[in-house]
This record gives C-alpha cells, sequence and structure tokens, in this order.
C-alpha cells in the first residue's frame, strides 16, 4: 500500500478537508513529489462528491507511490475510504 490515511471527522458543519503530506525521503525531486500529490488530488476530486462531509483526511505518501499512477491512486483511495466507512454509496 503506498501511502497511510488518517481520517477524523471535524466538528460542526463544515466541508470535507484533505491534506497530502509527501516528505522528501520519498523522492528528493521535488518535480517528482508534485506529480504524485496531483495525482492524489485529482483522484479526490473524482470521489469528492461520495465522500461524507466534515471530515479531516490526511495522506501521508510513502515511497512506492513513486512507482503507482493516478488510476492505482484512485483504487487505494476508495478502498481505503470505503474501509473507513466515509464513502457515500455509488
Amino acid at each position: 500500500m503506498p501511502s497511510t490515511n488518517s481520517i477524523q471527522s471535524a466538528s460542526g458543519d463544515s466541508p470535507t478537508r484533505i491534506g497530502i503530506s509527501i516528505s522528501v525521503k520519498v523522492d528528493k525531486r521535488s518535480v517528482v513529489r508534485n506529480r504524485i500529490r496531483r495525482q492524489i488530488q485529482a483522484a479526490f476530486r473524482c470521489l469528492l462528491p461520495r465522500i461524507a462531509r466534515n471530515m479531516d483526511i490526511l495522506v501521508v505518501v510513502h515511497s512506492p507511490a513513486v512507482e503507482c499512477g493516478y488510476l492505482h491512486f484512485l483504487q487505494e483511495l476508495e478502498q481505503v475510504l470505503a474501509h473507513a466507512e466515509v464513502l457515500h454509496g455509488d
């Protein structure tokens, strides 16, 4: 699994907030880290209508993510969010 995710319910009726943390240990090149960040953001944009409100979601990326593509990130995020019961039905 390329990333560890932390999901917490926020207080009130606030919108869902998403954070992505990518350390220099993942890859020293900022171009690679930014590409990973953009791919994860795009996957979240696809899933956002199905994500419950009032959530704070943090994705911590680990080094195997360098080899992953957009579809893999989308599948991983969908699987993790479904397991955490954060996703609404299709």
